[in-house]
């Protein structure tokens, strides 16, 4: 079984910056792509940025992109999400997930077997 833990959520300013992390284990994980899903109150849940088992292929919401890069270590078992120039309506529970993807770019959360329990990003105005 896979397990993803994520970290590095918190409260921060608009303009700040954050990392987050999300730390992956079991024997399933290798080959598997990740992704990071945001869930704001009263919103669906939807993807923020995604990457492949080989790092070759990156996803990005229009809302976040240029801001934000997602990243994993030379491992393979972290990935990683830089947030840059945070707005307030970036404020949600952010999710880290797996899944082996049929297509690109897996923008439905069905495609990802695996989710973290979410951390949560405050921006304050």
């Amino acid at each position: 079984q896979v397990q993803l833990v994520e970290s590095g959520g918190g409260l921060v300013q608009a303009g700040d910056s954050l990392r987050l992390s999300c730390a992956a284990s079991g024997r399933s994980f290798s080959g598997l792509a990740m992704g990071w899903f945001r869930q704001a109150p009263g919103k669906e849940r939807e993807l923020v940025a995604a990457i492949s088992w080989s790092v070759r292929r990156t996803s990005y919401a229009d809302l976040v992109n240029g801001r934000f890069t997602i990243s994993r270590n030379s491992g393979n078992n972290t990935a990683y999400l830089q947030m840059n120039s945070l707005k307030p309506e970036d404020t949600a529970v952010y999710y880290c997930a797996a899944g082996a993807p049929i297509s690109w770019p897996p923008k439905r959360s069905r495609e990802y077997a695996y989710w973290g329990q979410g951390t949560q990003v405050t921006v304050s105005s």
